[in-house]
């Protein structure tokens, strides 16, 4: 069997997701939780996720300086540390999941001061990554719309219409 034949019979159309979305509904007696996650909502069709199918929307956002105390606390047993402040500036700065700052916490191995704070550094350290790597996207992005930009306007001036009024000849 081709990729390509492999490849259509295991395609998911919006209909056929409905029906099971619907099928298992109808088949459960008691009350069920189904949990579905996208990076894109705007994307899906309303069909979807209309109330009856998808009756809950929770929006899991960037980790804040108030969650991430909240992860400090439970990683670390740390309510407070000279490192927070910067930590602070950079989450509001920055876009990073709980789960990554999370990830940054659990380096430590035992109770020991130094290794809470060398995970309070990675964090940090991968904080001004994620920053760096924001910044070059966007540099990308901006250029790229530049560039666009420039291409239209030379297409534009570059393309030359017929005034009106003026005799087109054969």
């Amino acid at each position: 069997m081709s990729k390509t034949e492999d490849r259509k019979e295991s395609e998911v159309t919006l209909s056929g997701l409905l029906n099971f979305i619907d099928g298992i509904w109808s088949a459960c007696g008691g009350e069920r939780i189904i949990v579905f996650t996208t990076n894109h909502v705007e994307k899906l069709d309303p069909a979807l996720i209309r109330r009856g199918r998808m009756d809950k929307h929770i929006e899991m956002s960037y980790c804040r300086f108030e969650a991430f105390k909240v992860l400090a606390k439970n990683y670390l047993d740390m309510d407070s540390h000279p490192l927070f402040g910067e930590i602070e500036r950079l989450l509001e700065e920055t876009d990073m999941t709980p789960a990554d700052v999370a990830e940054n916490l659990m380096l430590k191995s035992d109770d020991d001061e130094e290794e809470d704070e060398a995970c309070l550094k990675s964090l940090i350290e991968a904080l001004k990554g994620a920053k760096e790597e924001a910044e070059e996207e966007r540099k990308e992005s901006e250029e790229t719309e530049k560039e666009q930009s420039v291409n239209e306007k030379e297409w534009e001036l570059t393309t030359e219409f017929p005034k009106a009024n003026t005799p087109v000849s054969a």
